[in-house]
This record gives structure tokens, C-alpha cells and sequence, in this order.
């Protein structure tokens, strides 16, 4: 492993257990085995390392989300390739994702969150197109779109992460039974 994927590494592992605030650029690059110039030839700052480690490890799953959310007619397999995308990613990459949904839930001014909220907007509207592509197949749907998507987000996001917190063991996996309930109690409220 290089420096810079080094310095990444470290940084999520600290921003993870110990959050993006409490953690100065110093203990990075000690921990990371560098020094200070080292650090801040690859990221410049500590908010263009978090930059970067929220860009390199969102790409993946963003392009996986597209794919996933490509309707073609059927709303329930999409919904539930899209939850399965979003299941698979956390089951990857359990660390990054608990950091992810922290840095979103930081206060409005702070740099955590500043820095997450453009890769957020980019999933919301992933998810969002499958009920504007949809909406011409359900007319009750029309122009709530946006409503739409944020629930269904809301419900898939937030039971994988109490399933993390609750479980005991570290590699939580989301079965395809839990998925298709999600998107059965989805749909079901939907077309109620």
C-alpha cells in the first residue's frame, strides 16, 4: 500500500471510532507513518483528505446504485435491486458506511458535513429517477416522486444501520428475505 492509500486507511479508521472533529491532521500522519508535508502533498487539507476518502470510496457503490436503479418497468425488483446494492455496499464496507451516515447527520455548518452532502444528493437522485420512471406506469405517484424516494431511502438506510448497531457480530448481512419484506412494506404504503 502507498502513502496516500495508507493515509486514507487511517484517516476512516479514525474518523470512524473517533469522529471527523476529534481528530487533527498530526495524529493522521503519525499513524500513518508520514509526516505532515507528506500528508498534505496528496490532500492539502484535512477536509481535502476526507474529501478524498468520501470520493474514493462512494465511486463504486454510486455507479453500482445507477445500475441498480435503472427501471424497466418493474418497480418492486427495482426497489429491491437498489436495496440489495445498498445491503451488498454495507456488508463491504461497514466502517465507511457508519461514518457516512454520521458525517450527514453533523451539524450544517460543519466541514463533515459539507463534504458528504453533494455524494448524498447524488444517491437521493439516483433513487428519486426510479419513481420519476416509474411514475408514467403509477399514476398515483405523480409529483411525489421526491417523497417517495426520500422514504424509501429512510426505510432501507435505516434498518441496515440498527441492524448493524443491534447485531453482536461485525459482518452484518441484510437477506434477500429482509429486502423484499422492506420493499413490500414500501410499496404496500404507497399504493394505500
Amino acid at each position: 500500500m502507498d502513502n496516500r492509500e495508507t493515509i486514507l486507511e487511517t484517516a476512516l479508521d479514525l474518523f470512524y471510532t473517533r469522529g471527523y472533529d476529534a481528530v487533527g491532521v498530526q495524529e493522521i500522519a503519525e499513524r500513518s507513518g508520514v509526516t505532515k508535508p507528506t500528508l498534505y502533498y496528496y490532500f492539502k487539507s484535512k477536509y481535502g483528505l476526507l474529501e478524498q476518502l468520501l470520493k474514493s470510496r462512494s465511486e463504486g457503490f454510486a455507479a453500482e446504485l445507477k445500475e441498480a436503479c435503472a427501471y424497466h418497468g418493474d418497480l418492486k425488483n427495482t426497489l429491491c435491486a437498489a436495496a440489495r446494492t445498498a445491503a451488498s455496499f454495507v456488508a463491504r464496507e461497514p466502517e465507511f458506511s457508519a461514518l457516512f451516515v454520521a458525517l450527514y447527520h453533523s451539524a450544517r455548518g460543519n466541514d463533515a458535513y459539507k463534504a458528504v452532502r453533494p455524494l448524498v444528493l447524488r444517491l437521493q437522485q439516483a433513487i428519486e429517477q426510479i419513481f420519476i420512471d416509474a411514475s408514467a406506469d403509477l399514476g398515483n405517484m405523480h409529483g411525489r416522486q421526491r417523497q417517495f424516494s426520500l422514504g424509501f431511502i429512510g426505510l432501507v438506510l435505516y434498518y441496515i444501520v440498527m441492524k448493524q448497531e443491534t447485531s453482536k457480530r461485525e459482518d452484518v448481512q441484510i437477506t434477500e428475505e429482509e429486502i423484499e419484506a422492506l420493499v413490500h412494506q414500501f410499496m404496500h404504503g404507497i399504493y394505500s
